[in-house]
């Protein structure tokens, strides 16, 4: 079925008809809370599914098999759930799913899974800023933030918490921990561990996101445990499977125990390794 242009407000299953501009193009089928507003030009398609009060504004697309939460705001000229930039795609049903209260700026793209079934996946609470591009496969925790003008190839995966500094590239199935931060510009090939700050090109390990762990309310004996845990992997002159083994005859802390466990799945076959530590990293917060 065709798409229409919204000049009857019942085709979109919504009476609230001040919040649909009528120069949006909803199609029939798309599934919309009443309370959705909708701005000029957007394109909506048949699959989409909204949900309560979020806003959709001027000329944003949103396709595909795209489910979107509550209360997010999706701003003008953003992309959604269009296929993927991948020479394997065969127009396979994929996915995007959006949880609540996520802030998509302006011209942002998120793409649509690959394979069949599979799924593009963001969470709570982030905020992706303007033109930041999340391509197929990739998943988005929550309380993420991501800054202006960064790529995430396929397949990456964000903890939460974990912030993203602007113009950078992230390669395809690397996995970012949480709470970690990425400087602005880096170049960004392997694994970033959970808590800590890395910049540079290449890029390296730096120290603990002091900032990070302090705003995520983590105690102070927390962030002794996580100190301790920084020094025996990047300071102690171990290699990584010793320093592991280290780790796990003292850990006991949740913290340390997350960032053991992502130590070992980075080593997994399929994955692109860690980001080394750098020489006389301060490990002391400023």
């Amino acid at each position: 079925m065709p798409l229409q242009l919204n000049t009857q407000h019942s085709q979109i299953k919504t009476p609230m008809k001040t919040l649909i501009h009528p120069t949006a193009v909803i199609h029939p089928s798309a599934q919309l809370h009443p309370t959705v507003q909708v701005g000029a030009y957007a394109v909506i398609g048949e699959y989409v599914k909204i949900g309560p009060e979020t806003k959709v504004g001027a000329h944003a697309v949103i396709e595909g098999r795209t489910e979107i939460g509550a209360r997010n705001q999706i701003f003008p000229g953003a992309a959604i759930g269009l296929e993927p930039q991948d020479l394997k795609y065969d127009g396979s049903v994929s996915f995007v799913k959006i949880g609540d209260d996520n802030i998509i700026r302006e011209y942002v793209t998120i793409n649509r899974a690959t394979g069949l079934g599979e799924i593009t996946e963001i969470g709570n609470g982030n905020l992706l800023m303007a033109y930041v591009h999340v391509a197929h496969n990739c998943k988005i925790a929550d309380r993420v933030v991501i800054s202006n003008s960064v790529s995430l190839a396929g397949h990456v995966h964000i903890e939460s918490r974990a912030v993203i500094g602007g113009v950078l590239g992230i390669h395809q199935f690397v996995h970012i921990g949480c709470m970690a931060m990425v400087g602005g510009m880096s170049r960004i090939d392997r694994d970033v561990p959970p808590y800590m700050l890395v910049e540079g090109n290449p890029s390296r390990i730096r120290s603990l996101n002091f900032v990070g762990i302090k705003r995520a309310g983590l105690t102070p004996e927390d962030t002794k445990n996580l100190k301790q845990a920084f020094r025996i992997l990047y300071r102690s002159g171990l290699t990584l499977n010793q320093a592991i083994a280290s780790l796990e005859a003292i850990a006991e802390n949740e913290h340390v125990l997350h960032l053991i466990r992502f130590l070992k799945m980075s080593q997994m076959q399929g994955r692109r390794g860690l980001i080394p530590g750098k020489k006389k990293m301060q490990d002391e917060e400023p």
